[in-house]
């Protein structure tokens, strides 16, 4: 038997019906759909220790559960002691089965750990229908070993959808479980 995880099942049988009928698409191939999520990390002190960088692409490998890969400076800025190629952080970049099983566990185990958690930014949209967050510290995912860790740090989640806009971006997230801010 073929596992379908949670949230695509939920995209599939509820979020396009709910979509089409809210935006008045005549096609479900126009229903904006959830492409990727990129998950990334910029690690400041990898120009004095070369080894936070594989802290870090190991850190999002547990998380993800896809091999994570360093991220390297496109040029050099000498008041920060960077030189280009020279590796400063680390970023994977998830699709398909992985990229539902990341979001879900994001949304019912991870966001609801944080502290005074209200819900995420309404206003993080591009303008393209891509969504941006940030997490501060990586201990509220589950699979994060607290014992293990040398430093707390965040990590930057980009959404990226095929919604031509933000409010049809809004609506597919929504619908698909993401916790925004109740409006005040």
């Amino acid at each position: 038997m073929n596992y379908i995880p949670r949230l695509k099942k939920e995209y599939t049988e509820k979020v396009i019906p709910a979509l089409m009928e809210e935006f008045g698409y005549k096609n479900k191939l126009q229903v904006p759909k959830l492409e990727k999520i990129v998950v990334s990390r910029g690690v400041g002190q990898a120009t004095q220790d070369k080894k936070l960088v594989d802290y870090a692409v190991e850190e999002l490998t547990v998380i993800t559960g896809q091999k994570a890969v360093p991220t390297v400076a496109k040029k050099d800025v000498a008041s920060f002691k960077l030189r280009r190629g020279m590796p400063i952080g680390a970023k994977v970049t998830l699709r398909g089965d992985r990229m539902y099983e990341f979001f879900d566990r994001l949304i019912t185990v991870a966001l609801p750990r944080v502290r005074d958690f209200q819900g995420v930014k309404r206003d993080a949209f591009d303008g393209r229908g891509n969504y941006n967050m940030g997490i501060t510290e990586q201990i509220i995912f589950p699979e994060i070993d607290f014992d293990k860790i040398n430093k707390i740090a965040g990590m930057d989640i980009t959404f990226v959808t095929s919604a031509k806009t933000d409010k049809e971006a809004y609506a597919l997230l929504e619908k698909l479980g993401l916790p925004f801010k109740k409006k005040k």
